[in-house]
């Protein structure tokens, strides 16, 4: 039902354009406006497929555009005698030529089907690829004729799609903190805080995806830390809800998993910043965030001693409540049909239940204490689509 009215939705949208006689830059702007609209809040994958489609039907018309073009942009020469003004504010100048009108127009509207392109769901990289291949086209346009701002949210969004990719051996890891970094010369802290916090979380994220088995693991586990907690400067509880989230639950993945001799300290740590990512990750708004962060934290409690917390050696109260979460996240996961972390989870639970009988319920780790899956567990900024003990969380730039 919900499709068939995205469906009637597009369609009536597409049959307006060709009906209403309006300069063929607006016809562009409406277009991208209605598939932003779909690809902000989709119910579905099918929304998504349908803000390509508009996007693809904007770029058809910019195409046309450029092929009646007579040595002026007859569309800007409208919009400009009406008053009217571009994306970025900026009137559209009545000398202006078709080429650079069209370049740039062109480029947005490929920029913008990229961030779609990249939030479909799928099993391969088809859709990601495509979306490479969108910002590949944009961004020498967008360098020499756009604002920073928007070339900035094409490095962080193509970063992420990079990170992605690099995680099926595709590309390299290299590319996308690179890219990360390019965006960062335009939102920094002051003038970005969400951008610069979101930025800071990516790059975490791909330093802690590289491998750990050179000399230099130890120093981009301090540097990932390091971002994470820089983020967390610039965002807080009440303003940026969702990024103070899942920066706190990467931060207590990180230190979960990070190579030290403080193992204790570390996870009292990363038990705090589970803690802060919960008071956002509710199981009322946010189920699966929420089982995401209570899965790895009961993996952070298995792994302390009892009297890290104040209780009696020996007793088994971490181990209990980790067991007693990790069968709540559970129930989750298998409500929401999220079958590869239902079994991360029963496969931790059945570890530290062995480890349990094994030790004849001392209760206390044993130092080979279970996972919920084999990882660090990062978010990325746009869900949870890069690899990282339940997911760490990466993010792309949603633009304007």
């Amino acid at each position: 039902m919900a499709a068939a009215l995205v469906d009637e939705q597009v369609r009536a949208a597409i049959q307006a354009i060709e009906r209403e006689d309006v300069p063929v830059t607006d016809k562009v702007d409406m277009l991208v406006e209605i598939a932003m609209g779909l690809q902000t809040r989709p119910r579905a994958p099918h929304d998504l497929h349908q803000a390509v489609h508009l996007y693809e039907k904007a770029l058809a018309l910019c195409e046309g555009l450029g092929a009646h073009g007579n040595g002026r942009a007859h569309a800007g020469e409208e919009a400009q005698e009406q008053g009217q003004e571009g994306r970025n504010g900026a009137a559209l100048a009545p000398e202006a030529t078709p080429a650079p009108l069209l370049r740039v127009l062109r480029a947005r509207v490929l920029a913008r089907m990229g961030t779609a392109l990249q939030a479909i769901p799928e099993e391969g990289s088809t859709q990601l690829e495509r979306a490479e291949r969108c910002y590949e086209e944009a961004r020498p346009i967008l360098e020499a004729e756009g604002s920073s701002e928007e070339v900035a949210e094409l490095h962080m969004n193509r970063g992420l799609v990079l990170q992605t990719l690099a995680g099926m051996g595709k590309r390299s890891l290299r590319d996308a903190i690179a890219a990360y970094q390019e965006a960062l010369r335009v939102f920094d802290r002051k003038r970005h805080p969400k951008e610069f916090a979101i930025l800071q979380n990516n790059l975490a994220t791909a330093y802690l995806s590289m491998p750990f088995a050179d000399k230099k693991a130890k120093m981009r586990e301090a540097l990932a830390v390091q971002a994470f907690e820089e983020g967390l400067k610039v965002v807080n509880l009440i303003d940026h809800p969702n990024e103070y989230a899942m920066l706190q639950n990467n931060l207590g993945n990180a230190l979960q998993y990070a190579s030290t001799s403080h193992i204790v300290e570390n996870n009292l740590r990363a038990l705090e910043a589970y803690g802060e990512a919960l008071k956002v990750r509710t199981r009322e708004a946010a189920p699966i965030a929420w089982a995401n962060t209570t899965a790895n934290k009961a993996n952070c409690l298995a792994n302390l001693p009892d009297a890290a917390l104040g209780h009696l050696a020996g007793s088994g109260r971490n181990r209990a409540e980790a067991l007693r979460l990790y069968r709540e996240a559970l129930a989750v996961f298998e409500a929401h049909g999220e079958a590869d972390k239902c079994q991360a989870v029963r496969e931790a639970i059945a570890a530290l239940e062995c480890d349990e009988s094994e030790a004849g319920g001392a209760g206390e780790p044993s130092g080979g204490a279970p996972s919920a899956t084999n990882g660090a567990g990062l978010e990325n900024g746009d869900g949870e689509r890069a690899a990282a003990t339940l997911p760490s969380d990466s993010v792309s730039a949603e633009g304007s």
